[in-house]
């Protein structure tokens, strides 16, 4: 699904104007970046869990000259779905 079709269903559900589905799209994602960035945890019961993970540094290879590089300690975010969601697509 795309933002686009997105926005057509929260329009089309909500009873409400596209450009207003829109905005509460983009609020939503905005403000739940904006936490992760800080280092919040998102906890949507129901649905799942949002949060930042750190991967430790690590020396991997250049699989074109096998040689030996360093990469550094990044962050990256991670997501856990809940168990009622899962069980909501089987």
């Amino acid at each position: 699904m795309t933002k686009t079709e997105l926005v057509d269903k929260l329009a089309e559900k909500g009873k409400i104007t596209k450009k207003l589905a829109s905005e509460s799209i983009d609020l939503v994602f905005t403000t739940m970046a904006d936490s992760l960035v800080a280092g919040q945890e998102i906890s949507i019961p129901g649905f799942g869990k949002f949060s930042v993970i750190t991967r430790n540094a690590r020396t991997g290879m250049n699989p074109q000259t096998k040689e030996k590089i360093n990469i550094p300690e990044t962050k990256a975010p991670k997501f856990s779905a809940a168990k009622a969601l899962k069980e909501s697509i089987k």
